[in-house]
């Protein structure tokens, strides 16, 4: 099969290409290569090594989403505007509605057989559910009550999907939303975390309780596979996570465990502030940064991590594991360990 990856040069994008060419896929990678990883270039030069071949383009532009599709079987789409500090609302919903209304039409002139978007567990907010006693995780029927303006938009994608299913019943389109994706080569969220315990110190807005659910970057690749090969998949979302979710603290805690047993930190002692000062904060500091260059220190979503309770259905009861046979091969201390590794071989820690 020929399979066409957008947003494939970033963190989770070249997981995917990397796994769809071990499975013995042909591959086309179509990405503006506007990624943070700083070792961009080195990674589409693997990419290219491994077989995959790497259009650079938009997914804005019709004409880069003709040249990319053409001749592909299958379409997962990953590209997205995400997390972007101080840009319009115009830049999401070019990226994340528009671009998907796009692509849906020129894969139906194509011939796609099948296309796979990759949406956000972020599109249910905060699982106030897990607040009651005892927590009840999530699934996807938690109600849609997107809490920034990037999940706004990537659920506006999944409708133009599913309207567009609606009108052409014959066609294949399966909605996968992630939970909180790490692993080898992330250059954001959990890189953060693993450098903030490096100084031997975290600090927490509130208790550090508030839950969190993780998925292995390799364990999400595979529900990509799955959905390809379960008939089930066509017209349904899924929640894709690990097998359990957590304590924010009890994560640092994990992180921080690993870099002690590999004489990094002596210890990483945990810092507690107030919540609500520090985010009504993040929204003044947010507020005069877009005078300032650069990205704000705190802004309210990276505030918000501290507060937002997330997590799911897993195992047998999962939907995921009910349609697709999904199962996450990779549990969190593996995973984190492997990051870890990849960080430290890298020179990011």
């Amino acid at each position: 099969m020929r399979i066409l990856v957008t947003g494939g040069t970033g963190f989770t994008g070249s997981h995917l290409v990397k796994h769809v060419l071990r499975e013995g896929n042909k591959c086309v990678v179509l990405d503006n290569q506007s990624s943070p990883n700083p070792k961009q270039k080195e990674l589409v030069a693997e990419l290219e090594s491994l077989g995959a071949e790497v259009i650079t383009g938009d997914v804005t532009k019709p004409e880069d989403l003709r040249r990319a599709v053409a001749g592909c079987d299958a379409v997962y789409h990953l590209a997205a505007a995400f997390r972007l500090i101080n840009v319009s609302h115009a830049v999401y919903d070019a990226t994340n509605i528009d671009a998907m209304r796009s692509l849906l039409e020129i894969c139906k002139e194509a011939g796609v057989k099948k296309v796979i978007y990759c949406s956000t567990q972020g599109v249910h907010g905060d699982i106030a559910s897990l607040s009651e006693k005892p927590p009840r995780p999530g699934s996807e029927a938690s109600p849609i009550k997107p809490e920034d303006y990037y999940q706004y938009t990537k659920y506006e994608g999944e409708k133009v999907a599913n309207e567009f299913l609606k009108a052409n019943p014959d066609f294949d389109i399966t909605i996968l939303r992630p939970t909180a994706l790490y692993g080898p080569g992330d250059p954001a969220r959990f890189l953060m975390i693993y450098k903030q315990v490096k100084k031997g110190w975290f600090p927490f807005f509130g208790k550090g309780l508030a839950f969190y659910h993780p998925v292995y970057v390799e364990n999400f690749c595979d529900a990509f596979t799955l959905a390809m090969s379960h008939p089930a998949s066509k017209g349904q979302t899924y929640i894709i996570a690990d097998d359990k979710f957590y304590y924010i603290k009890d994560i640092v805690r994990k992180i921080a465990d690993i870099e002690k047993a590999d004489g990094l930190i002596k210890d990483c002692r945990m810092v507690h502030l107030p919540f609500y000062p520090m985010y009504w904060l993040s929204f003044l500091v947010a507020a005069v940064w877009k005078i300032l260059p650069g990205d704000p220190p705190i802004f309210p979503r990276r505030v918000d991590w501290y507060r937002q309770n997330r997590g799911f259905v897993t195992g047998p009861e999962s939907k995921a594991f009910k349609e697709l046979e999904y199962v996450p091969k990779v549990g969190l201390d593996e995973g984190l360990k492997l990051a870890y590794d990849w960080y430290r071989k890298n020179g990011f820690l």
